[in-house]
């Protein structure tokens, strides 16, 4: 159960609005609703919510426009709901603020390990240790440790699973990976990046231990843990 959380969902279909309010209700959400995104700011001021579920094909503007108002005051996550599945479309989201992005029709299941994601790194966006699955993260000793044991890391590999760390369960964009780990310069180098996330696959043994990176083709990477079953 998540208790005592907050969410809004902007969304103009009314069916699937009351099926996301059931579902966020039985994991212990109260949940507020708007059919437009005008209401939609409006219940953002008043609520505060914890997390924002926001579609992007809304009658009175588009769901681009009302993210950028919500990001001028508002750091809250923001997971996109939306039929439109074209990659440019989820880049311009994700480069204008939301947290992550949803292609409807999806599956609860889905949807509610990637709100359980975003509030495990809203939580622990200032805890020296970060743990997902059995991998923890220890910040002060420098140290990535899988089921109890040190990672043999090079500095790159430990600076990219420190940044996949920092955002597990969201897609990290793949020019924000390269600025952040090889520099500014180093934009245009998808290879490397390629090469690295190889080589921290081998060495996450990601079908023992469930912990995945996963690439979003021509977006980015997301670090998530798979439970089997």
């Amino acid at each position: 159960m998540t208790p005592h959380l907050k969410a809004l969902v902007i969304d103009d279909e009314i069916q699937l609005r009351r099926l996301l309010r059931m579902t966020l209700q039985d994991r212990g959400y109260e949940v507020f609703e708007a059919e437009n995104g005008t209401l939609g700011i409006s219940e953002a001021l008043y609520h505060r919510p914890d997390v924002i579920l926001l579609d992007m094909g809304l009658p009175d503007m588009d769901g681009l426009e009302v993210l950028k108002r919500l990001r001028e005051w508002n750091d809250v996550p923001v997971l996109i709901l939306s039929v439109r599945d074209q990659e440019s479309v989820k880049v311009s989201a994700l480069e204008n603020g939301a947290d992550d992005y949803v292609t409807k029709p999806f599956s609860t299941a889905e949807l509610l390990a990637r709100l359980s994601a975003l509030q495990r790194r809203r939580k622990s966006d200032e805890e020296p240790v970060l743990r997902i699955g059995k991998l923890e993260f220890d910040f002060a000793q420098h140290e990535a440790i899988l089921e109890g044991e040190v990672l043999k890391l090079t500095p790159i590999e430990y600076r990219l699973l420190a940044l996949l760390m920092k955002h597990a369960g969201k897609i990290v964009m793949q020019k924000h990976i390269l600025q952040e780990v090889w520099g500014p310069q180093a934009e245009e180098q998808s290879q490397y990046l390629r090469v690295y996330v190889t080589h921290l696959r081998k060495k996450l043994r990601e079908d023992e231990t469930g912990i995945k990176i996963i690439n979003e083709p021509g977006i980015g990477y997301r670090l998530i843990e798979r439970v089997a079953g």
